[in-house]
């Protein structure tokens, strides 16, 4: 299969050298950049972007797809965090295979809609009797959409009765979530170069996990070769909860299960201390920002300008639909612009800083050096845009930086992924996207 994008008006490569190219030819060959040039080449689809703009793929590093049925509800708009997931694991104890395949459906096409192409989603509810169903869902669902699809087994072994917050109808023994993993890895994990399917190891958070669990999750995802995440320093809270039953700090706590690292990134990252963040930078441990989440449940505000001033590798992230209540990258992009400058002033990330965020610091938390950027020898994952749109009018002076300074209204115009086109014209291909919302809305009569 070859894909050759021809007349690009402005090409946003994100490569090593930060190149913004005009009017050229990008080809795709077998799911791979092949060529950038100004040479037609015989393909077997053909795109004419003498009016778009194109750019590498963006890449979501936290979510929770389950959580999109359970999004906008009156009685937790007002909460924080725990109060908040007590309330909501009342519902989420009844997901089901179809609760979570129309839920990924409805999450990924929002997702490849936006230019997203690229999704981890940080799943760790596991009602009894669900089992390795429920990945099944998801990879069948990001099969059916074209997308490239990062899997996790998360976990809980802590319910209420042990002083954590779940019920105990989604909470497993050790044995049996090492045992779980172990099997997911082995069934849907491919670590090829270009692979569409991979897996982490991703117990839940500090407050819902014993350190054994941690500690035997560390140990057994570096046997198979696979990374590891969590949640950490997300709320004063948590903060609090580690400090009583521990001792330490959360990150402190981490580090002595062996959760630092490479192959380690968190989700929030946002009560660090200035020796925290140096620390993180020594070990190339990394921090998925979800600035509209942190936002909505005031949770803080992440240090990313010092993050990236001290080198710790930072992606973007859209969180859990029921903190969000969308899963649009590009307008987590624009936020996470907008809430920098207003706290963090000159030393705010630019808009060109946070599309790398988006692409190239994504991937290297997901430990994909082939995504992330247009360039011969990567993924051919990208989106592209027409700038003709009226919302966009004299707002192409700087293309690199336009999603963060000005931002885009409505759906992308193209999104491809693995060479494949999955968004045309501002719409899926791969499904009838309105079938999707309608079949969505019958699962969730029957699920809250």
């Amino acid at each position: 299969m070859t894909l050759q994008i021809r007349n690009i008006r402005h090409l946003v490569t994100c490569d090593d050298q930060d190149q913004i190219l005009e009017n050229v030819h990008v080809m795709m060959e077998d799911g791979v950049i092949t060529a950038i040039d100004n040479i037609i080449k015989d393909a077997d689809e053909v795109i004419d972007a003498r009016h778009m703009a194109m750019y590498p793929g963006l890449i979501n590093t936290h979510h929770h797809l389950y959580q999109i049925f359970s999004r906008n509800l009156p009685a937790v708009q007002n909460m924080e965090l725990f109060p908040w997931l007590k309330y909501l694991y009342e519902i989420w104890k009844n997901i089901n295979p179809d609760v979570i395949y129309y839920s990924s459906m409805t999450g990924m096409g929002e997702l490849l809609l936006s230019g997203c192409t690229t999704c981890f989603d940080h799943h760790y509810v596991f009602p009894r009797g669900c089992g390795s169903n429920l990945l099944e869902a998801q990879f069948q669902a990001a099969q059916d959409l074209g997308m490239r699809f990062y899997a996790s087994r998360g976990s809980m072994d802590l319910s209420v009765k042990d002083g954590g917050l779940p019920p105990d109808s989604v909470v497993q023994t050790i044995d049996e979530i090492m045992k779980d993993s172990e099997d997911a890895v082995r069934r849907y994990h491919d670590p090829s170069r270009y692979s569409m399917r991979s897996v982490a190891l991703a117990p839940c958070s500090p407050f819902s996990v014993s350190g054994d669990l941690l500690r035997e999750s560390a140990r057994l995802a570096r046997a198979l070769g696979v990374r590891l995440h969590t949640h950490l320093a997300e709320t004063k809270d948590e903060e609090a909860y580690t400090l009583s039953h521990f001792g330490m700090r959360p990150l402190a706590y981490m580090e002595s299960l062996g959760w630092v690292g490479a192959d380690v990134w968190y989700a929030h990252g946002i009560h660090f201390t200035e020796e925290e963040l140096s620390f993180l930078a020594e070990t190339g441990t990394g921090v998925a920002h979800c600035p509209i989440s942190n936002m909505k449940l005031s949770s803080g505000v992440a240090r990313v300008p010092e993050m990236l001033k001290l080198g710790v590798p930072v992606g973007l992230a859209v969180d859990g639909s029921a903190s969000n209540d969308g899963s649009s990258l590009l307008e987590e992009l624009r936020t996470s612009y907008l809430l920098h400058r207003l706290h963090s002033g000159y030393s705010a990330p630019s808009g060109y800083d946070l599309l790398k965020i988006a692409s190239r610091g994504s991937a290297r938390l997901l430990g994909r050096d082939d995504l992330g950027q247009i360039a011969p020898g990567m993924a051919a994952d990208a989106f592209l845009i027409d700038e003709r749109r009226l919302s966009l009018t004299g707002a192409m002076e700087d293309p690199g930086a336009v999603f963060g300074t000005v931002g885009l209204r409505g759906n992308v115009d193209i999104t491809i992924v693995n060479g494949k086109i999955v968004v045309k014209d501002g719409h899926l291909v791969r499904t009838d996207e309105l079938k999707i919302a309608e079949e969505s809305e019958k699962v969730i009569q029957n699920y809250r």
